[in-house]
């Protein structure tokens, strides 16, 4: 061979190397997700949740570093249900990659499950911003990952619900507030820390719990509350299988109750409860839903007997809640991969962040975010005053109107977040798929977006002090924009005719979602941000489709407000 084709040839195979990687952004991770946002850190601050700021600032610092990777790991090795053990007892337990308690125990132990319950005022109530300081905590938490949102939400929306029953009470609620997290199958008094599941729905009923068949029967010769049941009977939902106990619905000669149901009984045994399967769910992977027969399932009553729905709508109106919190962080989780992506990024000569289109698609969709977060810390803000009777009043219809609207923008919003970054989002390195995928169970569980809206008529007729007080906030925002007060006159209007409210409802919730969001940003938020949001969703009527905004918005100035500051 000759030297000339034995250079050739060496050329050659330097040009078969892999080519250099360029105009690629670096990955998101590693960063603080509580001092990287600014929106977050603003609305934490605006109403009260300030004093949590170390804690906040800890636990962005894990939310934006270790716990992504935990959070990737819990969603690539989901929940593995062994029914029986090698010997053939039956176990029915679901086991976990250790990704998963490491994400429960990182959030237990900041308190995430607790917050409002725990801290106190100096005489001795709750401190206020204590809400809105565990919102910030779960919305950082739920970029990370929104499947152990599940339990942890529960847990923490069972407070409500068992001082109902204080003998109950106090056995459990010390366990379920401390801050241990005991991932082990053994029996709930051998725990210091425990966590808390729910069953409500049947396969005939869903939403319909009144369709349940689950029936309960005393043990002993003592009824009502606190006392001791068994269940008999099925449920098509109970998440999380994996809990110490759980909230669940049965009905008893007198009606529809309420029950604590632990896995283990009292005296050390199983109790029987058994899982018939885990679901198969489009999202929502590393957390584990089944499906349950109760065969003589050992319970307490929680409650009154026969006003179950009543005791457990303590625990749902948190649950809900946590809907909002839930379906704000992912579109904030999936906003700030695609400006952060964007920012990186080269297309037709320029910076993306350069590209008119690109900027108002994204400045859109952080105006967007931004209204979600604000909407969800009001509603937050009125759950640490509920001894206040406007508080208490508009959070009985805010929470309805803000989890129907929030969870209902989220699914189509995180595929916005995917189209901006690419090709690159839609695989699965990147978290994108996974807040889809995660998108649409907040607009699903806990009742979904029709029974929201019927859960707003309902608030209406049984007690129109609800209304009053909803209306009387959005005018607190009256006389700063023409368009703003315009539409609160017609909403009033939507209301005149209220043969036809029920088919009219979805459209009167969105347009009640809306003058919520706008008057939060009006009365408390950045003044160009409310000015975009009043253009862009009240005068124009912009709230349908992302990239729609008027040329009198300052696009750059609310990107860079969203961009996380790294």
């Amino acid at each position: 061979m000759s030297q000339d084709l034995e250079f050739d040839v060496e050329k050659h195979k330097a040009a078969a190397e892999t080519h250099p990687v360029f105009n690629q952004p670096t990955a998101l991770e590693n960063y603080n997700a509580y001092t990287s946002d600014a929106a977050l850190q603003y609305w934490t601050k605006a109403y009260g949740g300030e004093w949590a700021e170390d804690r906040l600032q800890q636990y962005g610092a894990l939310a934006g570093g270790d716990l992504i990777e935990a959070g990737f790991l819990a969603n690539e090795n989901k929940p593995t249900f062994y029914p029986h053990d090698r010997f053939g007892n039956r176990i029915d337990l679901a086991k976990f990659h250790p990704a998963y308690h490491e994400l429960m125990s990182s959030a237990i132990e900041a308190g995430l499950h607790s917050l409002p319950w725990v801290e106190k005022d100096e005489n001795g109530k709750g401190k206020k911003g204590a809400h809105v300081a565990r919102a910030a905590m779960e919305y950082m938490h739920n970029q990370a990952d929104s499947g152990s949102g599940c339990p942890l939400t529960m847990t923490f929306a069972a407070v409500p619900a068992l001082q109902y029953s204080p003998e109950v009470a106090k056995q459990w609620i010390p366990k379920i507030v401390a801050k241990k997290y005991d991932g082990r199958n053994v029996p709930f008094f051998e725990k210091e820390g425990v966590t808390i599941g729910m069953a409500m729905t049947e396969k005939q009923g869903g939403s319909d719990v009144r369709a349940n068949t689950t029936r309960a029967y005393p043990l002993t010769d003592e009824l009502g509350n606190g006392k001791e049941y068994e269940l008999v009977g099925h449920k098509w939902f109970c998440s999380a299988p994996m809990c110490d106990a759980f909230l669940i619905l049965a009905y008893t000669e007198k009606g529809l109750s309420c029950f604590l149901m632990p896995r283990w009984r009292p005296d050390g045994s199983k109790n029987a409860m058994y899982v018939q399967r885990l679901k198969n769910k489009l999202g929502n992977i590393s957390n584990a839903s089944s499906e349950i027969e109760l065969r003589g399932a050992y319970a307490w009553m929680i409650g009154d007997e026969g006003r179950g729905v009543r005791t457990i709508i303590e625990m749902v109106s948190m649950t809900r809640f946590d809907c909002m919190v839930g379906s704000a962080s992912l579109m904030r989780g999936s906003l700030a991969q695609a400006i952060h992506h964007t920012s990186g990024r080269s297309a037709f000569g320029n910076n993306l962040h350069q590209q008119p289109l690109m900027q108002n698609v994204l400045a859109d969709m952080a105006l967007e975010s931004e209204a979600a977060l604000a909407m969800t810390m009001r509603v937050g803000h009125a759950l640490d005053n509920l001894d206040d009777e406007h508080e208490n009043l508009f959070a009985r219809l805010a929470t309805a109107v803000g989890k129907y609207w929030i969870c209902k923008r989220a699914p189509h919003f995180t595929y916005e977040a995917m189209e901006c970054i690419g090709g690159v989002g839609y695989v699965e390195d990147n978290v994108l798929p996974r807040h889809y995928r995660e998108a649409p169970v907040n607009a699903i569980w806990e009742g979904s977006g029709n029974v929201q809206c019927l859960d707003v008529l309902r608030a209406m007729a049984k007690e129109p002090a609800v209304v009053d007080a909803f209306i009387n906030e959005l005018k607190r925002a009256a006389g700063q924009y023409p368009a703003y007060d315009q539409y609160l006159v017609e909403l009033q209007g939507e209301f005149a005719d209220m043969d036809t409210l029920e088919y009219r409802s979805r459209t009167v919730v969105d347009k009640l979602a809306i003058a919520l969001q706008a008057s939060v940003l009006i009365q408390k938020g950045e003044k160009d941000i409310a000015a975009a949001y009043v253009s862009s969703r009240i005068a124009h009527n912009g709230a349908v489709n992302f990239g729609t905004l008027g040329t009198d918005v300052n696009c750059e100035a609310i990107m860079k407000r969203a961009q996380p500051q790294l």
